[in-house]
């Protein structure tokens, strides 16, 4: 035992290491008992192999108690060190056979290795996990990716490799420094941000990744510039009279901030914005955006945009200067820098296709039997989702077997249809996954994560029918979401929580407790209600057991499904990008996206162009029983337009015939060429209803046979 005064930290030594060194970073936190005048470093007595953590964390040091303690110390006094000699040596090899004990800081010497997981193994210098690498092709040093000083890329115990990222390495001093400072929750790759693989490799190699909260978020007052607002008109000709600082909420007056950098501003009037909503940016992030070059080969659409005006008006004058950088000018660093500020969700789904190869896999779809037909498909031991997709629509009471080319567009469409209405979800328009043992023994739920990962990837649509909750579970974790009431499907739980939340004394309250005595028993969620108050607290539980925990296994599985392609990682990286399509559905089709949407490949016939305009406008007038979605269903099978765009983009061609043709493996239409617009859209609805009737009703007959 040590036997210095509590009082003196400094001087008080660890009862197992014997030294009384404070560094937290290498022997974790030092902490005394006081009561027992005991002291010990964390990480000592993590990795002592006698003892374990029989109590609650509040009680004795770390969970740890004090007589384990005791009794640990006793135990180790009588084994010596290998490295120094001294005895006291509490930590063991694991390795059979291997009888070397030592003391934590004598290890950290003589590089073993300390686990902080599973049942915290210690590895002796001979016995070690280390990285194998298959071949070796640098030849020069290459850069740490954190400190950026220069190594040796070859495998150490002081040199780490990236599991993910090839040409990713680390000083292993650097890694522990930033694995304590960013905690479990932030700790990941610094080259491509993933954490899972990345953290069960550093953890195999005695990397201790806290389970806290990272340090920046706790540093209080951390964030208190992002809360001031710039307030400014910065155009060239200011037209307020009350001048530049002069901002009038919910009139002309108001002032706009640039949606990508918010330091620079505009009133309303002074850049002729008809509402607060439309979009605006400033002259320099114009510039870098729209000069970018994945921005050139859109730049034709910008020209008839009415949420930018270019105009004299526009151009901003500079700021004046402030005292230090603003998180605005530090965005606008970022966004010149290429990196993820301002990433919309299409970049995002494009860049996770460049993994998709050119090889091709061929699935045969009957459109009758869209689910089971892709199951099959996509459980096929020779499929695999990094393939470039093929479709081959098929028929079961086709005698002759024929296959016809089939668009991967509509496939896909149709199977998020299918999987919207599915028993595995529950709910009207928001859905949360359903609890169903038979899709659960299946292994259904993880499959239909897989299609939705799939469908992304490959230009299916927006799902757009997750709930809130289910996509904060998702990005969040189930334990850091709150259901709401809207997510009970079930109407008779749904009436058991309103009846609890809308007691007004503790009489109705206990009556309805009596009530449901059995359900809340069965759902574990019976708690003792001494106040009014106290059935907020029952109705969270409730709200919680029904919508997360009684799908937890569910949920699991989708979660894993959802992996695939790297989508779920995306989604965790990206949330405000892809809650736009997985919560929320497309926004309606109107004449001037059609118009953008489609292009002319060939020589047009001006008339017919013509005749499309008005055509497009008739529709949108509501003078058609045709729909805008009813066009893009006939050219390219789709009901919307995919978040990482057509391929190929979708054109029109004028040809001499009396209806159109929809082409949807190539996203085609052909307009026919007529005498009259009367005739024009005669034929156009004729053609477009009838084609769209007759492969509903193909379907259906299908089904019933």
């Amino acid at each position: 035992m040590n036997e210095n005064k509590p009082g003196d930290s400094q001087t008080l030594a660890c009862v197992f290491c014997r030294k009384n060194d404070d560094c937290p970073n290498k022997y974790g936190e030092k902490k005394t008992n006081e009561k027992w005048n005991l002291t010990v470093h964390y990480y000592c007595l993590l990795m002592s192999s006698g003892i374990w953590q029989r109590g609650k964390e509040e009680e004795g040091v770390y969970g740890f108690l004090i007589e384990d303690i005791r009794k640990e110390v006793n135990r180790a006094s009588k084994l010596k060190c290998c490295v120094c000699k001294k005895n006291g040596a509490s930590i063991g090899c694991v390795a059979p056979r291997c009888k070397r004990s030592y003391h934590f800081p004598c290890g950290l010497q003589r590089e073993c290795i300390f686990q902080f997981t599973g049942n915290f193994a210690s590895f002796c210098w001979k016995h070690r996990p280390v990285q194998i690498i298959a071949s070796n092709n640098y030849r020069d040093s290459l850069p740490c990716t954190i400190c950026l000083e220069y190594i040796e890329p070859v495998p150490t115990y002081n040199i780490l490799r990236s599991p993910c990222c090839k040409n990713a390495w680390f000083h292993r001093d650097c890694l522990q420094v930033q694995a304590i400072n960013a905690g479990v929750f932030f700790f990941r790759c610094t080259i491509c941000s993933n954490s899972d693989t990345f953290q069960k490799e550093m953890l195999r190699m005695g990397i201790h990744i806290p389970e806290k909260d990272a340090s920046w978020e706790l540093e209080e007052n951390a964030y208190q510039d992002l809360l001031q607002h710039y307030e400014r008109c910065d155009v060239r000709r200011c037209r307020c009279k009350e001048g530049r600082e002069y901002n009038a909420p919910d009139s002309k007056w108001e002032i706009k901030r640039c949606q990508c950098c918010g330091s620079s501003g505009t009133h309303l009037a002074c850049s002729s914005l008809r509402s607060w909503e439309q979009n605006w940016e400033c002259l320099e992030c114009r510039g870098i955006i729209y000069n970018s070059d994945f921005q050139k080969a859109k730049k034709h659409a910008l020209s008839n945009s009415n949420n930018v005006a270019i105009t004299d008006c526009l151009l901003e004058e500079s700021p004046p200067k402030l005292p230090r950088q603003s998180p605005g000018a530090q965005s606008k660093d970022l966004l010149r820098q290429g990196s993820k500020f301002r990433r919309d969700i299409s970049t995002i789904l494009i860049e996770l296709g460049f993994q998709i190869k050119k090889k091709t896999k061929r699935l045969f779809i009957n459109k009758a039997d869209i689910w089971n037909s892709a199951l099959d498909g996509f459980r096929n031991q020779n499929f695999n989702p990094l393939y470039t997709i093929e479709v081959a629509y098929v028929n079961e009471n086709d005698e002759f077997g024929r296959e016809l080319p089939g668009s991967k567009q509509e496939f896909l469409s149709l199977l998020m249809q299918h999987l919207e209405n599915s028993s595995l979800f529950e709910g009207s328009l928001s859905k949360n996954l359903s609890l169903n043992s038979q899709a659960l023994k299946e292994n259904l739920y993880y499959e239909a994560g897989k299609m939705l990962a799939i469908s992304l990837v490959h230009g299916g649509p927006s799902p757009g029918f997750f709930s809130k909750t289910l996509f904060n579970c998702l990005v969040y974790g189930p334990e850091n979401t709150q259901p709401i009431l809207d997510d009970v499907s079930d109407f008779d739980v749904a009436q058991i929580i309103v009846r609890i939340n809308t007691a007004t004394n503790m009489t109705d309250l206990n009556s309805v407790i009596n009530e449901c005595y059995n359900y809340l028993d069965l759902i574990g969620c019976l708690r003792l209600i001494t106040t009014l108050s106290d059935k907020y607290m029952l109705v969270k539980d409730i709200l919680v057991y029904h919508v997360i925990k009684r799908v937890q296994a569910p949920f699991e599985s989708f979660k894993q499904g959802l992996k695939t392609l790297g989508v779920l990682e995306k989604i965790q990286t990206y949330p405000e990008a892809f809650c736009n399509i997985l919560c929320h559905k497309p926004e309606n089709l109107s004449a001037k996206i059609l118009r953008d949407l489609f292009t002319v490949h060939t020589l047009p016939d001006v008339q017919a162009l013509g005749f499309w305009n008005s055509y497009l406008q008739t529709i949108e007038d509501g003078k058609s029983a045709t729909t805008m979605e009813d066009i893009l269903i006939f050219a390219t099978g789709c009901s919307s337009i995919p978040p990482a765009g057509f391929k190929p983009t979708p054109s029109i061609e004028c040809l001499h015939m009396d209806f159109p043709v929809g082409n949807k493996c190539n996203n085609s239409l052909a307009l026919p060429i007529t005498s009259t617009y009367k005739e024009f859209q005669e034929n156009m609805d004729f053609a477009i209803r009838n084609t769209l009737r007759l492969g509903k009703e193909e379907s259906s007959h299908y089904i019933e046979h």
